[in-house]
């Protein structure tokens, strides 16, 4: 288990990243190709990945380079996840470049120790070598995470607004209490579990930044060393049963199956991109039910730029409420998950 003890002062700190933070999307991107869990839920991401990495001769260098530094396993190296990447890939990678060698070298001695490593990993103390990953990380992310970077920005758009109404309800305790099926919080102590071992963080009025992540599965993660700090990496994704549970039926009867799953991506506030991926439709078609779910007073749009962002209305919040206790069993269910291998 992982826990973070909070101060009065660290509630006060808590943020949220305003964007994505793409050296932990490449981490857990890299994850998410070493291992089946949740793979059903990034499949279209995973055809296209392979097979661009394929037709970029880019599979070799990311199995030869990347994989041994960011093995699917309890550890590895912070330096490779700065906390300057929360403003852009180039801050980030700047930050990698710039370590301090004495850092590089233990944290790479407590990969070998941890996991084992290839022996050229020895020589990233030497910035000319760092270089080359430096390199490799921007060419894996141009070619698999680029494409997919509007809808990273989206998610993490509705996932801002889903926490801004959890502060605005009861505050900074409830945006805590509702990041994932994984994440407990008990005054004053936020708990993670399953974690690969046993943990205590103490804040200490530093804060903490959450950074949602599209490509995180199940687990959220943190970094090895508590004297960085603080962050929580946690998944968009949440794990869900395949099967329908029961207590559905009544409801995509009233409003089609499609609607109900677009009235349904508005419980957490969702664009009109992120309801069409999710009720499995073209923007279109989901720009069309949004419009006569907001037309019936279930949902409300807000513009914002050039992104509409959709939520329930109190007479929607009631008629999902409607059906919660039937589902709350089969949800509760679902987010059963065993132990997997994850980073600390």
């Amino acid at each position: 288990m992982l826990r973070f003890h909070f101060t009065p002062e660290d509630l006060i700190r808590l943020t949220v990243a305003d964007r994505p933070h793409l050296l932990w999307e490449i981490v857990a991107s890299l994850h998410r190709l070493q291992t089946r869990e949740g793979r059903w839920a990034y499949a279209g991401w995973h055809r296209t990945a392979i097979s661009a990495l394929r037709d970029t001769g880019l599979d070799r260098a990311v199995r030869n380079v990347l994989l041994p530094l960011f093995p699917r396993a309890r550890y590895f190296p912070d330096f490779l996840t700065p906390l300057e990447g929360k403003d852009g890939l180039d801050s980030g990678l700047d930050a990698i470049l710039s370590t301090p060698r004495a850092r590089v070298t233990q944290e790479i001695s407590r990969l070998e120790q941890t996991v084992g490593a290839p022996a050229w990993t020895r020589g990233l103390a030497d910035g000319e070598s760092r270089g080359r990953v430096a390199r490799v990380l921007r060419a894996y992310y141009d070619t698999v995470i680029a494409p997919y970077e509007e809808t990273l920005h989206e998610r993490l758009h509705t996932e801002r607004a889903n926490r801004a109404g959890a502060f605005l309800r009861r505050g900074s305790e409830d945006v805590l209490r509702t990041l994932t099926p994984t994440v407990r919080w008990r005054h004053p102590v936020l708990e993670i579990a399953p974690y690969p071992n046993h943990r205590d963080v103490y804040l200490n009025g530093r804060g903490l930044l959450l950074i949602p992540s599209y490509f995180c599965w199940s687990t959220p993660v943190t970094l090895a060393d508590p004297q960085l700090p603080p962050v929580l990496l946690y998944p968009l994704h949440h794990p869900r049963a395949l099967p329908s549970p029961p207590g559905r039926n009544s409801l995509h009867a009233l409003l089609g199956t499609t609607r109900a799953a677009v009235l349904r991506a508005a419980a957490t506030g969702a664009t009109t991109g992120e309801a069409a991926r999710r009720s499995g439709v073209t923007p279109t078609t989901a720009s069309h039910h949004t419009t006569v779910l907001r037309d019936a007073g279930l949902i409300a749009s807000h513009r914002h730029a050039n992104t509409v962002l959709h939520t329930l209305t109190p007479l929607g919040a009631a008629l999902l409420k409607q059906h919660a206790k039937h589902v709350g069993h089969a949800r509760r269910a679902s987010y059963g998950v065993s132990p997997v291998r994850v980073r600390r």
